[in-house]
């Protein structure tokens, strides 16, 4: 299958966009590539303005993916690695086949200039193998959490989560949480008004936290009547109000210890983080879409007091909302 670049080969430089690079090789898994160009490399017609410029690069001309389903052919040669902002590493299924030396010098020397590595799924092991996570907080798909713990002690495994963000280095396990942590890439650049675009875009959940379980006991409810769709749309609409968990539980005609074990089945987190999770993204919105005063921001958002709001937004963001108005506010550049 012939792939060619959206981009000429210097339009990383002169586009002034963020450069993102996929490295493909040998027995690449196709999902994961899948979700890189699907939140990375399409045009954003719904948005008025292309976020990334992406480009997929190989150490080989052509590359056999998994277990042969096809060949990639006519992607840009492994040097393109050196021009990336954000390089996607491989991933792959037969994580105890070494990576290819010129693909792990590609990801030291992305490391040393100071580029940002991400890693899917099996991406983690492509990353411990560079010597770039000594020291460092990872994780991978739970069923190789064992597999990884024992060959790379030094890395900080953390299983049964979706994805860590480490700063200039980020994991994600396996599969759909890829889209998990693409997403967060997303509004870490470019705030949560951008990200939801692209969610609703992808027609997936514009947000959920990294700290939430790799698998929940039952993906589909057994009875229709579980679902919790009805009572977190209700809650959606009055985040301004004083929502408690046992308010919500009432609302669901069940008890709180039935609702909590409802989210941890359905969602994999619990009442109050998602009660939370959802009035901090309310809060970004809003700052972006400039409400300055942040007293109104912790009202309108249901996090109470402004206090409240700079202590969330440094724990789960990182930045005061201050810097996230500067970043993403209508007057950021």
């Amino acid at each position: 299958m012939a792939q060619e670049s959206s981009h000429a080969a210097d339009t990383a430089s002169a586009s002034g966009l963020h450069g993102v690079v996929v490295i493909v090789d040998e027995n690449s898994n196709p999902f994961e590539l899948g979700c890189a160009t699907e939140v990375f490399g399409l045009r954003r017609p719904e948005i008025g303005r292309d976020l990334y410029d992406f480009r997929l690069c190989s150490p080989e001309p052509r590359t056999a993916m998994r277990d042969g389903f096809f060949t990639l052919t006519g992607v840009a040669g492994l040097e393109a690695a050196d021009t990336a902002d954000t390089l996607i590493v491989p991933n792959r299924p037969d994580i105890e086949v070494p990576r290819r030396p010129a693909v792990l010098d590609a990801v030291r020397r992305a490391h040393a200039r100071g580029a940002r590595l991400v890693g899917f799924c099996s991406g983690a092991f492509t990353l411990a193998e560079a010597g770039v996570l000594d020291g460092r907080r990872a994780t991978a798909h739970w069923q190789w959490a064992d597999s990884f713990r024992a060959r790379f002690p030094a890395v900080r495994m953390e299983e049964d989560v979706l994805f860590v963000d480490d700063g200039d280095i980020l994991t994600a396990a396996g599969s759909a949480a890829a889209l998990d942590l693409g997403l967060h890439l997303v509004r870490r650049d470019h705030g949560a008004e951008i990200a939801n675009a692209v969610s609703r875009r992808l027609v997936f959940a514009a947000h959920r936290d990294g700290g939430q379980r790799q698998f929940v006991e039952r993906p589909m409810p057994d009875l229709r009547d579980e679902s919790l769709a009805p009572v977190l749309a209700w809650a959606q609409e009055r985040l301004d109000s004083p929502l408690t968990v046992s308010g919500l539980a009432e609302r669901a005609a069940v008890s709180p210890a039935t609702l909590h074990r409802r989210f941890r089945a359905q969602l994999g987190t619990t009442p109050l983080a998602w009660l939370t999770g959802e009035r901090l993204a309310l809060a970004c919105r809003l700052i972006e879409r400039g409400e300055s005063r942040f007293e109104v921001v912790a009202r309108r958002s249901g996090l109470g007091t402004a206090a409240n709001l700079r202590t969330l937004m440094r724990r789960e963001t990182g930045i005061t909302p201050s810097a996230y108005r500067r970043r993403f506010g209508p007057e950021a550049s």
